[in-house]
């Protein structure tokens, strides 16, 4: 029997990992019938919200984005989502981006269904058009070369453009792969590994990491990871883009 004691997850001023065994359920307004995991928020010090759903077969997500812009990232099953007149069925490796202002709906769930949420409050920028509804799915994603490095692949989700100051990227590591640096920067992140299992560099610690668990690096966190074990390790992110670096 283990230790109810005992977990892998940590959470210090500049980042934390969650791992799965330490989740508990929120209620969230007009998510019904579904079970809800907060699992990065402006609560524990980031600038952004991470989120998993758990869908049954009468699910409902409504809403409406005021300020804060949402990308929905189908992790597992199926559901039909209605935005503005628009509708659509997404599936596993799908997700819609839905800019501030827009009414939603997801509905028609398969039992068992998951979804990873990123939210940020969006900041316009003077000459730019907030970004209009984007739905996409992973498979006609490109996976480049991280800086020439072909163990380290990257799929970019969202346009790379000035009207966006959020990017979501899916990065994948073969057996032994590795950032070629300890990077050191202005960007926060949120993560979730979907496959396999490394070795992060999070600040002055050293991490295991492995499918399930997730990842809040604030600005200026110290990060490098290395991929181990007989597949390759793939994880999903967040980070804030595109912004003037400061308020002054």
């Amino acid at each position: 029997m283990e230790i109810s004691a005992l977990t892998r997850s940590i959470v210090k001023r500049n980042h934390a990992i969650i791992a799965e065994d330490g989740y508990i359920n929120s209620t969230v307004p007009d998510w019904t019938n579904c079970t809800v995991n907060i699992i990065i928020n402006h609560a524990m010090g980031a600038n952004f919200s991470q989120t998993i759903i758990t869908a049954q077969k009468s699910t409902r997500l409504t809403g409406k984005t005021v300020s804060s812009q949402i990308f929905f990232y189908i992790l597992e099953g199926s559901c039909k989502t209605t935005i503005g007149n628009e509708t659509r069925y997404l599936s596993k490796g799908q997700f819609v981006f839905m800019p501030i202002q827009k009414k939603y709906l997801f509905d028609e769930f398969a039992e068992g269904t998951q979804i990873l949420t990123f939210h940020k409050e969006y900041e316009k920028l003077e000459g730019y058009d907030i970004p209009e509804v984007q739905f996409g799915d992973t498979a006609n994603f490109p996976a480049s070369a991280y800086l020439g490095d072909d163990a380290l692949r990257l799929q970019v989700l969202l346009p790379d453009n000035l009207s966006f100051d959020m990017a979501v990227n899916i990065f994948t590591y073969e057996s032994g792969g590795h950032l070629p640096l300890v990077e050191t920067h202005i960007m926060e992140h949120g993560l979730l590994f979907f496959q396999g299992q490394g070795v992060y560099r999070v600040g002055q610690d050293w991490y295991p990491v492995k499918k399930g668990d997730s990842i809040w690096m604030a600005p200026y966190c110290q990060q490098w990871f290395t991929a181990m074990g007989k597949e390759p390790a793939v994880y999903i992110y967040y980070k804030n883009v595109n912004r003037f670096p400061t308020q002054i």
